[in-house]
C-alpha cells in the first residue's frame, strides 16, 4: 500500500521478489495513471504472499476498507483494524442461504 503526495492511499499488488523495484516504477511515473498523478509516493504497508491470487483477493478486499483501516493497517495496529471490522449498524450479518440450507 502506498501513501500517495495528497495523503491518499494506493493499493496494489505485484509480482516479483523486490518490492521496492514496483515502488520505483511508481515513482517513476510507470505505476499507472493513479499513482502517476499523485507523486511521490511511500511504501507505508506490504505483505508477501505465496500465490498471486492471495495476494489479488488481499488487495481488492483492501480496496474496499475505510481510510481510517487503511491507515491503522499502515501502523499495524491490528486492535483498531479489527474494532474497524465490524459492521457499522453493529448488528451481525445474516447468514447467506446455501443449497444445504433448502
Amino acid at each position: 500500500m502506498l501513501r500517495c503526495t495528497d495523503g491518499s492511499y494506493y493499493v496494489g499488488s505485484h509480482r516479483g521478489e523486490d518490492v521496492q523495484t514496483r515502488v520505483g516504477q511508481h515513482q517513476a511515473g510507470e505505476g499507472g495513471d493513479y499513482t502517476q498523478r499523485r507523486r511521490p509516493v511511500t511504501l507505508v504497508w506490504c505483505e508477501e504472499s505465496q500465490r498471486i491470487t492471495d495476494a489479488i483477493a488481499f488487495e481488492r478486499k483492501v480496496k474496499g476498507w475505510s481510510r481510517a483501516k487503511k491507515e491503522a493497517l499502515a501502523s499495524c495496529d491490528w486492535t483498531t483494524v479489527s474494532a474497524l471490522s465490524h459492521r457499522r449498524s453493529g448488528q451481525p450479518r445474516l447468514p447467506s442461504a446455501t443449497a444445504c440450507d433448502t
